[in-house]
């Protein structure tokens, strides 16, 4: 097992959940880069904020200055709880904080791991910009792939003059002097945009979004042809938005079965917060629905489940891994009563039909067009 080395102790850390072929590690360049570029200047100012710690690397090696994380990913959260105690730390030794939750009041020294997405970004700065001060270290993180112009306009907005580091084994650092003078800007976040025509019960409903959710202010393309071919069912059940993203396939089931007791689950605080907003205001006489944070279908009931409603992501930050989608498939299966079924969207490339096939005994093409196909498994 490599250990992740750093100035303040070697710790042993994996991602969470797991890696089934441990191909994938818990850290990489730009989290080694950042530690040592802060030890090197002479370590961190009073308790560190980290933002967008991915499996918890930077959270566990700075544990001993009191660090409060602040991120959007239930997984990452908990995969900092589980790299805390491999490493002999008490989990409550950090503050844990969701993307939605107020931020401290004073932050001496923040650490941002760049995320993908820049509307998250923009979000996340513009929420801490009022608790940093002139004297605050503020230094990020990331792959020079991640890094764009786009992003440094960003911190410099929003925090104040803004450079970049020379590059290292592909990953770099930002440095941003806070300005006093640069106004406090409030998130642009949530937003709102009408979905088309032709996509069943929810056309021409209202969407709303939280920064960092997939395919904002637009309907994706694979997510439309789901909604142009879902199930048309009747009478009570139970049915589960699974990566629910913004909620609305889950919408498009409630509004379609009004006796059906609906669930959206997303590993995203951003995207469960955009899903029952965009539920509430197209269902406003309430309905019956709930909101789940958390790791898939982990923790539902065996056979609680009548239909599952999913389109899989097939990336973890930069890496292209089918180990999200085959736990989506597993934990619909043991959710799932016998005869409840598993429709999936999906690029055709990715081969979901295999695995299907391999989880459920069985699997059926619905519909499909050059780039995306839809697929139902039903549970023997």
């Amino acid at each position: 097992m490599e250990l992740f080395s750093t100035a303040w102790g070697d710790f042993d850390l994996v991602r969470f959940p797991e890696d089934r072929r441990g191909l994938l590690r818990a850290w990489d360049a730009a989290d080694a880069y950042l530690l040592r570029w802060l030890a090197d200047a002479g370590g961190v100012k009073g308790e560190p904020v980290v933002v967008g710690d991915r499996w918890g690397a930077l959270t566990t090696a700075l544990a001993g200055f009191g660090v409060t994380q602040v991120g959007d990913s239930f997984t990452a959260q908990e995969a900092t709880r589980v790299n805390l105690r491999r490493n002999g730390v008490d989990p409550d030794a950090v503050r844990l904080l969701a993307s939605r939750d107020v931020p401290p009041g004073r932050v001496d020294t923040l650490v941002v791991r760049v995320p993908k997405s820049l509307a998250l970004l923009e979000d996340q700065l513009c929420r801490l910009a009022p608790s940093v001060h002139a004297e605050t270290l503020v230094v990020g993180a990331g792959m020079v792939k991640e890094i764009h112009t786009s992003t440094l306009a960003l911190f410099e907005r929003i925090i104040g003059p803004t450079r970049t580091s020379l590059a290292e084994k592909k990953a770099r650092l930002i440095f941003s002097t806070p300005d006093p003078g640069v106004a406090s800007q409030h998130s642009p976040w949530p937003r709102s945009y009408e979905l088309p025509g032709g996509v069943g019960a929810v056309s021409g409903r209202t969407v709303i979004e939280h920064a960092g959710v997939f395919s904002a202010e637009r309907l994706d393309a694979g997510t439309r042809l789901l909604l142009e071919n879902l199930p048309r069912r009747g009478g009570p059940e139970h049915v589960v938005d699974l990566g629910c993203g913004n909620g609305v396939v889950g919408l498009a089931a409630a509004l379609g079965n009004p006796e059906a007791r609906v669930t959206f689950v997303d590993e995203s605080f951003q995207a469960v917060a955009s899903a029952e907003a965009t539920y509430r205001a197209n269902v406003p006489e309430g309905g019956d629905a709930e909101f789940v944070v958390g790791d898939g279908l982990a923790g539902f009931a065996r056979g609680s489940v009548d239909l599952v409603l999913n389109n899989p992501p097939f990336h973890s930050h930069q890496a292209t891994t089918d180990e999200t989608a085959w736990r989506m498939f597993t934990g619909s299966r043991a959710a799932l009563r016998p005869g409840g079924e598993l429709w999936v969207v999906g690029n055709r490339h990715l081969g979901y039909h295999v695995k299907l096939k391999r989880i459920f005994g069985n699997c059926e093409v619905v519909s499909g067009n050059r780039k995306f196909v839809v697929l139902r498994a039903v549970r023997r």
